[in-house]
């Protein structure tokens, strides 16, 4: 008797286990594991990892250093130039080629390339985002077959295809010369950022970049399974939805059983399974008596998960199918109504009928080599962004749909996911096999995706409306109605129809930002997609005041703002060398590769900080990375608590914003960038600051335009509340309190943003006696009817830290010291400290908190460790930095 086969595939909500049955269902034999590979003139050949890519492999093997080292994008240039050939030889079990059909099937090649099998060709590859699957039943052999994927240079074929574009330019040509990357992305269906991108390198690589196998069946196989809930608002009940892909021999009966036993529903189908490939879609009702606990994002409830358990059987009770998957239940709608009866439209999601504002930031790759990032890479990110009370994130579309185990791990921490198709900051050819290319993508991708709750949203672009509406690439007006065409070929004609077919109930938009349903009624172009009337909203200056709140658009939706910063020094000191560890070396130059910006980090600095002045170039350098990190963190915390203020006002028709999402979470390499999270994973200070302007409860301080100090108090959470403000003065020049001022306890609805708070400052400053604008600054917190906190505490500066007066020396000294909770830095300052900043260099862990302003004189921070470390290693690890240390005396 043969074997059962066991074959665990993430796919649909959580883990889809799947039990082929010998004789009945499907074999599998992975291909995966050590292959050999060689380049075009087999100067180089060598072993190689599949899943893999060419650049790790010679890595590996000691051919080239660490990519990211230094200048060496630019001095491995020719890997991506090159083509390379990836080849195995396997044996096939005589059970195997038995079988009627066999199917050579690849997850992932990146990019372009052509399948021989045992000297015949088989097929061809060109996009990195499908699946590609091939028969060759008839080319097995018992033993010694070959199997060799011949890979053409991403950047050759590229070019190759923009060459053939001769009817009109798919522009842009080229990326700006300062990201020191590859011509023509948008003409190859591979990630665009890896032909580089204005916060990483330009490494266009080749590989198979996932798994390889053999399938063999005699009747079915299972292409795609999805599970889907549905709420009927009317009833107050839930369905499920199941949709199954089979690709059969013949056609074939069978009885379908859909169960969720912990619901006590269950259902069986007959089926006629026809010959070929097509979808089958079961409804199973759930059973009304059932108590069905919802999926909720974090923050707002559980994550509950249930089992949902799918076996077909032949007419003679043979097993063709059992499925075992987890799904959840949840809904979503995306609300775009008419607002106050003023112009525009509202833009939120409501998630099981509950308005909830979405709280995160943008996703991008998490490394260059996809082989390099492994679920503990993906489990640490994540946590990080739960950690720092987010609720959602974006993944941008000029990277990759994640692998199954993001998506995963989204489901279980409660993240909901913005889901972009891969197309970002270009127009692209709409020729008929790049548009099949990419419908066989979105149909694959969808199918992949679609059982996951976390999903909330498909997007099919990133700013390319934008791009068009605003004429980024400077097209003449007499061709503008060709692009335009071509626009909503692609992305309506095709992308949105499929994304409609296969997932008519989750939330699409065209493009990101858009005008939302603005935009469609314009002919999905709009005049002004940044209109912050309607959708969502892009928006960047690093030349306006950023403390400034009048400098932020009151938009509905805020999904990317950002300022850069440069990553810490411990980071940047495996790929550098002691020549490069300041500010005006030419790795530092390398390094950023956004046009003027490690100028425009200083500009923004110096609006309220003095720029450090240390004589030496390594203390300089390192003063201006904390500087960087806390203007950017400051930033962003005054942009993310105006959005967060606004949501429960309407100021000329704008605001009811409902989400904020800065740009970005993580980074791909060692630079600077707009992420909270370095690569590697230590926190900045901004990801440190997030944790605090993203929790459910917030008080949030502003000036108007004639001075007076408003105090908002935030709640994300469902149940109101009762809260007065705290408002502490301080002087500059001492750590005792001047004075303390509280509000009369006020009403809080949950899921608002309420004024508890108001008064001129000239006559708060006046009845604190000795205090002007200079000399002092506000600390104030929320507090309950028992005097019991709610929320962060927080600050208001009444000057730019420049102009201070009384500001000095902090002289901070810290004890690390165990106890049975873990380890904990006690701090001790001898003046009024900002900027805070804890730092352990290499050494992994997180603070419980970091980048703060220190009001009193003792403070005790956790450390959580990130593997096993004493109380005497992270002491000597540890520094200690405040704002006044960047000035010599």
């Amino acid at each position: 008797m043969i074997p059962r086969v066991f074959i665990s595939v993430l796919l649909s909500f959580g883990v889809l286990e799947v039990w082929r049955h010998g004789g009945v269902f499907a074999l599998v034999q992975s291909l995966d594991g050590e292959w050999n590979l060689w380049n075009s003139n087999k100067s180089l050949s060598l072993p190689a990892r599949v899943p893999g890519c060419v650049h790790t492999a010679l890595e590996q093997r000691g051919f080239i250093q660490d990519p990211y080292f230094r200048f060496n994008d630019l001095l491995y240039e020719w890997i991506s130039l090159d083509n390379w050939t990836y080849a195995t030889t396997f044996a096939v079990s005589k059970q195997l080629r038995s079988k009627r059909e066999v199917l050579l099937v690849l997850d992932g090649v990146d990019t372009v390339a052509s399948v021989w099998l045992n000297g015949v060709s088989v097929g061809r590859t060109d996009n990195m985002f499908r699946r590609y699957v091939f028969p060759v039943r008839e080319l097995l052999k018992a033993e010694g077959n070959a199997l060799t994927v011949r890979f053409l240079s991403a950047v050759v074929y590229a070019a190759q295809r923009r060459n053939a574009h001769a009817a009109y330019p798919v522009p842009p040509e080229c990326p700006p010369d300062v990201q020191k990357g590859q011509c023509h992305v948008n003409f190859i269906r591979k990630a665009q950022s890896s032909f580089s991108w204005d916060w990483g390198p330009s490494f266009p690589g080749a590989g198979l970049w996932k798994g390889v196998r053999l399938e063999a069946f005699d009747l079915l196989r299972l292409v795609h399974f999805a599970a889907l809930p549905l709420y009927d608002a009317g009833g107050s009940s839930w369905s499920l939805q199941a949709d199954v892909l089979v690709d059969a021999l013949q056609p074939a009966f069978a009885h379908i059983t859909l169960d969720v036993p912990e619901l006590l529903s269950r259902a069986t189908f007959p089926t006629n399974f026809l010959q070929g490939a097509a979808k089958y879609t079961f409804a199973l009702n759930i059973n009304a008596s059932s108590d069905v606990k919802l999926w909720w994002p974090n923050g707002l409830g559980g994550q509950t998960s249930y089992r949902l358990l799918v076996t077909a059987r032949s007419r003679d009770g043979k097993s063709l199918l059992d499925v075992k998957s987890k799904v959840y239940f949840r809904s979503v709608e995306l609300v775009q109504e008419p607002v106050g009866g003023s112009a525009g439209l509202s833009f939120y999601f409501r998630i099981n009928r509950k308005p909830v504002f979405l709280k995160g930031s943008n996703w991008i790759p998490a490394h260059s080599f996809q082989d390099r990032v492994t679920p503990h890479v993906l489990r640490d990110l994540l946590q990080s962004a739960v950690d720092a009370n987010m609720n959602v994130l974006r993944v941008w579309g000029g990277g990759i749909y994640e692998q199954d185990a993001f998506y995963d791990m989204c489901d279980e921490m409660g993240l909901m996911v913005w889901q972009d198709f891969m197309f970002a900051c270009a127009t692209y050819p709409t020729e008929d096999d790049f548009v099949r290319s990419v419908r066989e993508e979105v149909s694959q991708q969808v199918w992949r995706l679609k059982s996951h709750p976390s999903i909330i949203l498909w997007s099919a672009n990133n700013e390319n409306e934008a791009a068009l509406a605003t004429d980024w690439f400077h097209i003449p007006s007499w061709r503008r109605p060709v692009y335009l065409k071509d626009y909503v070929k692609l992305y309506v004609d095709n992308i949105m129809a499929l994304v409609k077919q296969e997932d008519p109930g989750r939330p699409f938009l065209v493009s990101s930002p858009t005008n939302g349903a603005e935009s469609e009624r314009e002919g999905y172009v709009a005049g002004d997609p940044y209109d912050p009337r309607y959708g969502d909203t892009h928006f960047y200056s690093y030349v306006d005041d950023c403390w400034d709140w009048r400098a932020f658009p009151r938009a509905r939706f805020a999904s990317e703002y950002g300022f850069q910063s440069w990553p810490s020094l411990s980071t940047l000191w495996p790929v550098s060398v002691a020549a490069d560890r300041r500010s005006s070396s030419r790795f530092a130059s390398h390094r950023q590769r956004h046009p003027d910006g490690n100028q425009q980090m200083l500009k923004q600095a110096a609006v309220h900080f003095r720029l450090p002045d240390a004589s030496d170039p390594l203390a300089r350098f390192a003063h201006t990375i904390y500087l960087t990190q806390v203007m950017q963190a400051q930033c962003v915390k005054a942009q993310t608590e105006f959005y967060r203020r606004s949501r429960s006002e309407l100021v000329g028709g704008l605001g009811n914003t409902m989400g904020a999402l800065y740009w970005q979470l993580n980074d791909i390499w060692q630079a600077p960038s707009w992420s909270s999270i370095e690569f590697g994973g230590k926190w900045k200070m901004l990801h440190y600051l997030a944790a605090d302007f993203f929790a459910d409860v917030l008080p949030v301080a502003f000036e108007d335009d004639d001075d007076t100090l408003l105090i908002y108090a935030v709640s994300d959470l469902s149940q109101d509340l009762k809260l007065r403000v705290v408002v502490s003065v301080h002087a500059w020049s001492e750590l005792d309190p001047v004075c303390t001022l509280t509000s009369e306890p006020a009403a809080v609805p949950g899921g608002s943003a309420v004024p508890l708070f108001k008064r001129r400052i000239a006559a708060l400053l006046a009845g604190c006696g000795r205090c002007d604008r200079l000399a002092c600054l506000l600390a104030f917190r929320l507090e309950d009817g028992d005097g019991a906190r709610r929320g962060p505490a927080n600050h208001h500066f009444l000057c730019s830290p420049k102009d201070a007066v009384g500001l000095r020396p902090a002289n901070i000294t810290a004890k690390v010291r165990e106890d049975e909770r873990g380890l904990a830095v006690d701090l001790q300052t001898s003046a009024v400290a900002p900027f805070v900043w804890l730092d352990a260099g290499a050494l992994p862990g997180r603070f419980g908190a970091n980048g703060f302003l220190m009001l009193s004189r003792e403070r005790t921070v956790a450390f959580h460790a990130g593997r096993n470390t004493s109380a005497a290693e992270l002491s000597r690890a540890l520094s200690v930095t405040s704002l006044s240390d960047l000035y010599a005396p």
